[in-house]
């Protein structure tokens, strides 16, 4: 580590200020006008929040956890949660497998940043798929062959008027590992090499990438490098798809996409959002977990409002509300739920997810009620409901609930696969779905 840079270190949720922190005093990024690009984005973002005062500066931390540096701070936002549960989580959340590390001890954390977590498991499950054997396929190519294989191509030879060589025009598909899927691996495996902060991390990465680089080209990566994997993605490449999960959540977590803008501002380092992790976990928890409904992310509330027929000047598409989840039963919602990365037994409800979660628990007539799962490590969190009522005739309008969801206790529950954690695992998924 550079000398000129002075390294803070908070937690998730937290604020750092010159009275509890005097490294920050007397700190400002006036000089320096990237810096100030950055900490814009920043604010804009709410990846951080990083504030001028007169006597220095004050760093608040939100649901982004990793490391980055700016002018001459490196800030780094721990998670709550211990290392090894939220490794744990992560691999039951994204589908990664179980396997062996370079350290799974607290160290490989405290050492360096969440990217290394993830990059560790990239490069355990990279080893798995190069000792496997990397994917074939079949590809067309067109050569011209002094040994003639697959089929003649007929055209060509005409096209040639008659000239006399010692090369055929052939058509042929031979097997090669210079693959789509591999390509993208080899292009996250030489970025990852580049992103780590640990030495080991970075040899290991490099090594991997060496085994598959006279066989396999690299590809860019970007959002339609993504897209593209989305499309073609089937059941033969499906033991990559954790791999290209931690690619995607290492590309995506070192820039920041401001709304509006078309073009990424890159960090010098790495933020993960920890409410996109919450969503996903609790996403599987409760699609395992709950035998008779199925669970859809993100079902759009279609028709609850529109535009009024003559005014929509600018032919805007009517606005569809969005719930994180819908619990269906037969094809019918039977409740609405939002998960949020704010622990709501320490910090009160911001007005803006209240009035969101008010919306959700209207559109339903049979069963007016919406909830917020929030996460917590306080064994003594209970849920707690607020009534929605008319405010001229008091006539109760719906109900919206605040669940905590403990996730040490997930952590434990999904880590084992006896009979009484399964019969727990179902308990606590009605639980968060349907209240007490």
């Amino acid at each position: 580590m550079s000398r000129d840079l002075l390294p803070i270190t908070l937690l998730e949720w937290e604020t750092l200020s010159p009275d509890h922190c005097p490294a920050l005093a007397g700190l400002s990024f006036d000089h320096s006008i990237g810096s100030r690009r950055v900490v814009d984005d920043l604010n804009s973002s709410q990846k951080l929040k990083l504030t001028e005062l007169r006597d220095g500066i004050e760093i608040t931390s939100f649901s982004h956890v990793g490391r980055i540096r700016i002018g001459q701070l490196q800030i780094t936002v721990l998670p709550k949660l211990k290392t090894s549960s939220l490794l744990r989580l992560l691999r039951y959340a994204f589908g990664f497998r179980r396997l062996n590390l370079i350290s799974e001890s607290t160290h490989l954390y405290d050492r360096c940043g969440f990217e290394d977590l993830l990059i560790s498991q990239l490069n355990a499950e990279a080893q798995e798929l190069i000792s496997r054997g990397l994917r074939m396929s079949y590809v067309r190519m067109d050569d011209r062959l002094a040994s003639p294989r697959g089929r003649i191509d007929l055209n060509r030879l005409a096209l040639d008027g008659g000239t006399i060589t010692a090369t055929l025009p052939c058509q042929h598909y031979p097997r090669i590992e210079d693959t789509f899927i591999n390509q993208l691996l080899l292009a996250g495996l030489q970025f990852a090499s580049r992103l780590a902060s640990l030495v080991d991390l970075r040899r290991e990465c490099r090594k991997l990438a060496s085994l598959m680089e006279e066989q396999v080209s690299a590809v860019k990566l970007d959002s339609n490098t993504f897209d593209r994997y989305e499309r073609e993605r089937n059941r033969l490449t499906a033991a990559y798809h954790p791999a290209v999960s931690i690619i995607r959540l290492l590309f995506e977590g070192q820039g920041i996409a401001l709304e509006g803008r078309q073009n990424t501002q890159l960090l010098h380092g790495f933020m993960f959002d920890m409410n996109t992790f919450f969503q996903t976990l609790l996403s599987r928890f409760l699609s395992d977990n709950l035998s008779d409904y199925t669970v859809r992310d993100e079902h759009g509330l279609k028709g609850m409002m529109r535009y009024h027929p003559g005014f929509n000047p600018q032919g805007k598409p009517a606005p569809t509300p969005r719930p994180d989840y819908a619990v269906m039963s037969q094809n019918q919602v039977v409740t609405l739920l939002d998960a949020k990365y704010r622990d709501l037994w320490e910090k009160p409800l911001p007005s803006k997810m209240l009035y969101q979660l008010v919306i959700y628990a209207i559109s339903q007539t049979e069963r007016p009620q919406s909830a917020i799962l929030y996460p917590t490590t306080d064994v003594l969190a209970k849920e707690s409901r607020i009534n929605v009522s008319d405010p001229v005739f008091g006539k109760q309008m719906g109900q919206i609930c605040l669940r905590p969801v403990n996730l040490n206790r997930i952590e434990e529950l999904v880590s084992s696969e006896t009979a009484a954690a399964r019969r727990e695992r179902a308990t606590m998924a009605s639980r968060l779905v349907f209240g007490e």
